[in-house]
């Protein structure tokens, strides 16, 4: 995987990337924890449409979690692929993975003509 300049990537940078988007999205998900809690069912104090809305609040916070812990598992995949010597390489091919791709996805597993592949 090279630049045109016979480099490579700039690992530095994008593990700093991968790094400050990890954290990022630990903190949203400590931060939201309170909206994925059980909805409390006293009706005493809460009324049913309150319960109501209360539960979808919940059930998006649950749904945004998943995909906040997917792409928490994919940016820690890449961070271990890095320490491996096995980042920016396709995992079908394993030819090296665009720069260009890399930037805008620092998690892309497949270069772009397996990508495109996988899509048909």
């Amino acid at each position: 995987m090279t630049d045109g300049r016979g480099k490579g990537p700039d690992l530095a940078a994008i593990r700093k990337r991968i790094e400050a988007e990890l954290a990022e999205l630990q903190d949203l998900s400590a931060s939201s924890a309170q909206e994925r809690a059980p909805v409390r069912l006293d009706q005493q104090s809460v009324g049913r449409l309150a319960r109501m809305d209360a539960m979808q609040i919940q059930a998006m916070a649950k749904a945004s979690e998943v995909r906040r812990a997917a792409r928490i598992n994919r940016l820690k995949a890449a961070l271990r692929d890095m320490e491996e010597g096995e980042y920016g390489h396709c995992e079908n091919c394993g030819e090296p993975i665009a720069e260009g791709r890399l930037k805008v996805d620092p998690v892309a597993t497949l270069c772009v003509p397996c990508a495109r592949l996988e899509e048909r």
